[in-house]
Parts: structure tokens; sequence; C-alpha cells
């Protein structure tokens, strides 16, 4: 059945301390807040930030906010974002900002099937953060 979906709108992803996370995804991934946070009683709970093309829904974790998974926690996350150059370019970038590699270059293969190569990090939650590219 072919349905009318198109991609994926955004990602809330539970974090533990929300400015020390905004801080680490502006630098290491060029994120941009370009949206007001939602506060719960004067309480930011919600930032989301764009990183590309992508959105984060940034939820501090215990916000008080119900409609979410019942294990969502701070570390649950394994996401993946398109490096649109070389993958060397990203090991490059990852070392200039202090980010050390848990794994790659490796090879993978992308959601369309291309062949690339990906490199692996965590972020301050303990999350797996991978950049993948399929250009050489």
């Amino acid at each position: 059945m072919d349905l009318p979906i198109g991609p994926i709108d955004h990602v809330a992803y539970p974090v533990a301390d929300l400015p020390a996370m905004v801080g680490f995804l502006s630098r290491v991934l060029g994120a941009r807040c370009t949206r007001e946070p939602y506060r719960i009683d004067g309480a930011v709970a919600v930032q989301q930030v764009e990183v590309g093309d992508a959105l984060l829904s940034l939820h501090r974790h215990g916000n008080g906010i119900d409609l979410a998974a019942p294990a969502a926690a701070p570390g649950c996350l394994d996401i993946c974002f398109r490096w649109n150059a070389p993958i060397g370019t990203a090991v490059a970038h990852l070392a200039a900002v202090g980010v050390a590699v848990v794994e790659g270059p490796v090879p993978r293969r992308s959601a369309t099937g291309e062949p690339g190569q990906s490199v692996y990090f965590r972020d301050p939650d303990g999350n797996l953060v991978e950049l993948m590219s399929t250009l050489s």
C-alpha cells in the first residue's frame, strides 16, 4: 500500500541538561535555535534546534510532558545525520572541536542504498551520533 508519508518531521530527544546539550549540538553539529522554547511554569521544557535539514525537539528529562515513550530517557538515542562532504572532513571537524570518534570511518549503506562511510561519537548524555557520507 502506498501511503502519502513524507520524511520524518522531527525527533524528540530527551536530555539531562538542556543548555549543555544545546551548546554541544551548536558547537559540534552547527545546531541553530530558531524557535522560542516551550516553557512550563517559566522553566524551559523543550527547545527545538535545527541541525542541517533536521529538527530536533530537545526535551528536558522530567519536564512534566506525558506525551513521550515510556522508556524515553537521556542516552536512549542512536541517530544518524548525513554529512554532505567526504567523511575525512567530518573526522577532521570532530577532532577540531574536541570530540572523540568512537568508531570509524567504517563502510555503511545509506537509507537509499548508496555505499558510504560513517563515523560515530557520543554526545554529553551518551547518545550515539553517526555522521554518514556517500561522497568520496
